[in-house]
């Protein structure tokens, strides 16, 4: 190969011009060997540098991936005043009563009372709170949409709360709401009402021009989706003893009551004594900050009734109080006793009247319990060393417990779903659309979701952050399958409710696959909970995330687990999938594949029967040999902390012992063919009194279990081991009821089983209803009583579809 040319000539080829060229070439080979050292390095450098840039991108996108929202179009589509009906509501189901529009910057509205006589006793009321121990409280007739009637007993007066609403124009509508106080004793003394209205500041300036203030004794106020508005107070009965307001800046919605405490000032009336009063607020007045919350105390005596009166300026439809709010309410009450007994058809199955009113409370509780959230929720990921923020979002949900859980839980949501399914197909699906827009980009949504500061202020801190390697069982899947089947018409090509499942469908497509892929176990077709962590406090380590809490799993927390209630749940998950698929005309099959593997008995068999016990279990690192034991303090005078001591190494094994609720798994998600003998052996051990059977409801642990009823630590009680939960025996009368309809050789005795637990469960929570007048979050397995949270607003609920066996 020529390399250069002199002169236009060809070198010679001589061997001296040979030896010359060698000899030079050498001379420069030396010349060049720290060059190529260097470059070298230099490479060795960059390459180094190539690989921290990559990983350090890979890291960073990993850890933008569990708040980055998943990308498709969202399934909500309209909200706000788009969807006019559904705009104002009683979407504040932590406190009493609390009116907001479905706006993420919505100003809000309630009411605070308290007796004068015993406020340093009883306090101020506001907050839903336990504490309070009222004799009861909760709707009584809620539509979920246009009127709601609510019973509030606090000795010595009972109040009744009610609201319409009047559509029309294009901010909103009117609304009423009305406070009737009434004596449930002679000679109570006055009484305090307060109703305010406040902007929600929390997320930065409310809205641009975004005001409220008292004007003539009325509140007024401007926004730029409301425009100008107004809250007139006015008294349809009784005596106003004294009135006085305040335009004050609080600090957040979580401390409104707060606030109106530091308003108060002492005064002296001439004909009741001493009085507290409303006084200006020094944050507005000398330090100039805007007002954002503005309040109206009246001083009245029982019986005493109250129309808050909201209005806007360009609606000319004159707004309902007085006897025309009476004559509309009543309309109303009227339309929803008729629309409830033709979807339930309570009276037609012989229930009596009380009975029925039992069951209208739960509904209405349950929609009245409906709530608008807006915020951005606290996310961490095995790539994020501090949490962060998810996105901002809206969410609308109803909640499990107006005192203990006003927010919303993902599979609770999904029980909550099937009774809200049948009354309002409508605000079912727009619940689970917005439920749907808070997936991620991975496919995975938050089991809880704690959105606004007033929620915040009541999480404890350490379940604030939520991991996105934590599941909750997937039964939103399985609800709206459900819905698809009873209400086809709504879901074809022309139905009213196609595009918005269609628009779900990429998004339940993903959360399904997240679970498979997050989820499985080390063997095929297994399954297992993540979440499970050891701290060497608990008895039997809790598994959050599978709903189920504490109920008694493998003792020693490991990869090997496979837990038979998630098996069960992504069976019918897969079969969820292939119901919503085949409406919208899609692919089936890897579903149906997935569902039928899952269905295999046999492999659920070898993964999960125990010829030993004949039980359903779970598989893991377990010993029976556990107990908790107080160590000794260092200190003196100081009881040490309860930790667990293990007495028996843990083996490899199913862990029979837990016999409950987790054993009845594939008999209440339906994986077990009728003529199965393991369905034989479940429906024999299941009325066993010594085992799950009372008669208040199936015991969600054995009585059998060494665990029964044991405190998990020092400050956990017992939770899942042992109480009745109606979700579960919701699921075990369901699929009751579906082998005593499928041809089989045990349909005559699932029957049987479906009819006596119907009449224990129905029975019992009609009892404590009347005996506390509260729906409970569980059922004592020995006596029925209710405990837990109270009111317990979620899937106790479903005793609705129970007493009208709509499954």
């Amino acid at each position: 190969m020529v390399r250069h040319r002199k002169g236009g000539k060809e070198p010679h080829k001589s061997s001296n011009n040979e030896t010359s060229s060698s000899s030079g070439s050498s001379d420069t080979s030396v010349e060049k060997k720290p060059f190529k050292i260097l470059s070298l390095w230099k490479t060795l450098v960059g390459f180094i540098c190539l690989v921290v840039a990559i990983y350090g991108g890979v890291v960073g996108y990993l850890e933008t991936r569990v708040n980055t929202p998943f990308d498709d179009v969202k399934v909500v589509q309209k909200s706000g005043l788009e969807v006019p009906d559904r705009y104002w509501g009683t979407y504040r189901p932590g406190v009493y009563l609390g009116m907001k529009s479905r706006e993420p910057w919505s100003p809000v509205f309630g009411l605070m009372w308290y007796e004068l006589a015993a406020a340093a006793q009883k306090g101020i009321r506001h907050w839903c709170d336990q504490g309070d121990n009222l004799p009861t409280y909760g709707w009584l007739r809620h539509d979920g949409v246009t009127f709601g009637e609510q019973l509030i007993s606090d000795p010595p007066h009972q109040i009744v709360t009610s609201f319409v609403k009047t559509p029309g124009g294009a901010h909103g509508g009117h609304w009423t709401a009305r406070i009737n106080v009434t004596a449930t004793a002679r000679s109570p003394g006055p009484f305090a009402l307060v109703w305010y209205g406040a902007l929600d500041e929390s997320l930065g300036p409310a809205a641009p021009h975004s005001r409220l203030w008292i004007e003539g004794g009325d509140i007024l106020g401007h926004t730029s989706n409301l425009r100008n508005f107004r809250l007139n107070l006015v008294p349809h009965k009784g005596k106003i003893l004294h009135k006085s307001f305040s335009e004050a800046h609080a600090e957040g919605l979580h401390l409104l009551k707060e606030k109106f405490y530091g308003l108060l000032r002492g005064d002296k009336h001439s004909k009741i004594g001493n009085i507290a009063v409303l006084s200006e607020d020094d944050d507005v007045i000398v330090k100039n900050k805007d007002a954002n919350f503005v309040l109206i105390q009246l001083i009245v005596e029982a019986p005493f009734v109250l129309d808050v009166v909201y209005t806007t300026e360009e609606l000319p439809t004159p707004p309902l109080k007085g006897d025309e709010f009476t004559k509309s309410l009543e309309e109303k009450k009227k339309s929803f006793d008729n629309e409830f007994e033709k979807k339930f058809k309570l009276q037609e199955k012989g229930y009596r009247k009380e009975d029925v009113d039992v069951a209208k409370a739960a509904l209405s509780n349950m929609l009245g319990g409906i709530g608008y959230f807006y915020g951005a929720g606290r996310v961490q990921s095995q790539y994020t060393k501090e949490s962060v923020p998810y996105w901002r979002a809206p969410l609308y949900t109803a909640v499990p417990s107006r005192s203990f859980f006003p927010r919303g839980f993902l599979w609770d949501e999904g029980f909550h779903g099937l009774l809200i399914g049948r009354w309002s197909p409508d605000i079912e699906l727009d619940i689970a659309a917005h439920w749907l827009d808070l997936i991620n980009v991975e496919g995975w949504i938050a089991r809880e979701q704690i959105l606004g500061v007033e929620a915040l202020a009541r999480v404890p801190k350490e379940f604030v952050v939520q991991n996105n390697a934590a599941a909750n069982p997937p039964i939103l899947l399985i609800t709206l399958a459900r819905l698809v089947q009873l209400r086809p018409e709504l879901f074809k090509p022309q139905g009213r409710l196609r595009g918005t499942l269609d628009r779900m469908f990429s998004r339940l497509q993903a959360w399904y696959q997240w679970f498979q892929t997050t989820q499985k176990g080390e063997e095929a077709t297994s399954y297992r909970w993540r979440g499970r962590e050891d701290d060497g406090l608990q008895l039997n380590p809790k598994t959050l995330t599978s709903g189920l809490d504490d109920y008694p799993r493998a003792s020693h927390p490991s990869d090997i687990e496979r837990h038979v209630d998630l098996r069960c749940w992504m069976y019918a998950a897969a079969d969820a999938m292939v119901t919503i698929a085949d409406v919208l005309q899609r692919d089936v099959s890897k579903f149906e594949t997935t569902r039928d593997q899952l269905g295999d008995e046999d492999l659920l068999n070898e993964l999960h029967w125990s010829t030993r016990s004949q039980t359903y279990a779970d598989y893991g690192l377990h010993t029976d040999g556990v107990r908790l034991v107080r160590q000794q303090s260092k200190k003196p005078n100081e009881n040490g902390k309860m930790v667990r001591v293990v007495t028996t190494a843990p083996q490899p094994m199913l862990v029979t012992s837990a016999f409950g609720y987790i054993s009845l798994f594939p008999m209440l998600l339906k994986v077990l063919k009728s003529d199965s003998e393991k369905l034989e052996r479940i429906l024999d051990s299941l009325d066993k009194p010594d085992l799950l059977w009372s008669p208040y409801g199936l015991r969600s642990l054995s009585k059998s279990s060494p665990l029964y009823m044991k405190r998990n630590t020092e400050h956990d009680p017992p939770y899942w081991r042992g109480q009745i939960w109606m979700n579960i025996n919701y699921l075990a009368l369901s699929s009751l009821k579906y082998y005593a309809t499928v041809p089989g050789p045990y349909k005559a005795r699932a029957g049987q089983l479906h009819d006596r637990l119907r009449e224990n469960v129905v029975r019992n929570i009609i009892s404590e209803y009347r005996r506390t007048g509260y729906l409970w979050e569980q059922y004592s397995g020995e006596d029925g009583k209710g405990s837990g949270c109270r009111p317990f607003s979620g899937w106790t609920g479903l005793l609705v579809l129970i007493m009208a066996e709509q499954y």
